[in-house]
């Protein structure tokens, strides 16, 4: 599906009905597969929020590689994920000397999600650069993950667009090298810029979000409220889309569905329980419900 060539085209339940995700697989295995690299002994709850929001949207099989300081608190949260356990390094995070490691566990899978609570954008750019070079598999950059396409704007070409960077406006413009204030007036253009120059699907925003292509397609996901900023938000949503993603969605089908259900989410619970106060960890629960909404079945 393209967006309206005139302008961002405003994602609605009727736009995704029109545009359905590929039909649920039967067995776990053809659900896809999908390795979740984060996390350090200051940010461990990161993965589980990402992990948890991937299995909710329909992945199949999901692996949380994390430093191993942390996996004994982990698996019990998230009992139906494998736990890669990573020797962390003097400032607690991943050892780079653990790259080799993770390459071998993402020759295994069908997407990436790295960067989810990753603490240090340099960690971040040095481990990434041992690893992300050497798979094949579909990548989701979140957060601090975005540092690695700062440092190295053709980084992911060799994935051919399979590919989606999700981020906020102050990572966005980072990753753009442009002043935040320019992202403010215009993120669809910035995101534009990004895409084009890495090949990749930018996922960008809060209440209001853009996705856009390297072809320049654009589309505008409105709501949500303000509850959406609290933290390890952008973590559920980055999750959500590695999940759509595994399970066959293509690229800016997985951000556009992501970014729609996100907010969605958070309008529901902004429902019950109030429009601040919920919890980060609150929001994959609904993701179902949410996707529920918007399939139209045959019987």
């Amino acid at each position: 599906m393209s967006a309206d060539p005139t302008g961002p085209r405003v994602v609605t339940p009727a736009v995704l009905r029109d545009w359905p995700l590929p039909d649920p697989a039967g067995d776990k295995s053809s659900s896809g597969r999908l390795l979740v690299v984060g996390g350090s002994d200051r940010s461990p709850g990161a993965v589980r929020l990402a992990g948890e929001a991937a299995l909710r949207a329909g992945a199949g099989k999901v692996a949380l590689a994390t430093v191993r300081t942390v996996v004994a608190g982990l698996a019990p949260l998230v009992p139906e994920a494998a736990m890669v356990p990573l020797a962390t390094d003097d400032e607690g995070s991943i050892d780079l000397d653990e790259a080799d490691e993770l390459v071998e566990h993402a020759d295994g899978v069908d997407v990436v999600l790295a960067g989810t609570g990753f603490v240090d954008p340099e960690h971040a750019v040095d481990l990434l650069d041992l690893v992300l070079p050497r798979t094949r598999a579909a990548v989701v950059l979140d957060a601090l993950g975005s540092a690695y396409l700062t440092e190295h704007p053709d980084g992911l070409h060799h994935l051919e667009g399979r590919a989606v960077l999700s981020v906020n406006p102050s990572e966005l413009s980072l990753t753009a090298h442009v002043d935040p204030d320019e992202t403010d007036a215009d993120p669809v253009a910035v995101a534009a810029q990004v895409a084009r120059r890495s090949r990749v699907v930018v996922l960008c925003g809060g209440t209001v979000k853009h996705v856009v292509t390297p072809d320049g397609d654009a589309w505008t996901v409105e709501g949500g409220g303000p509850g959406l900023a609290a933290s390890g938000s952008g973590d559920v949503q980055a999750g959500v889309v590695a999940g759509l993603l595994a399970r066959g969605a293509e690229p800016a089908q997985a951000a556009v569905w992501a970014g729609y259900v996100h907010g969605r989410c958070g309008e529901r619970l902004a429902s019950e329980v109030g429009p601040l106060g919920y919890l980060a960890r609150e929001l994959p629960a609904q993701v179902p419900a949410v996707l529920a909404e918007l399939v139209v079945r045959p019987w």
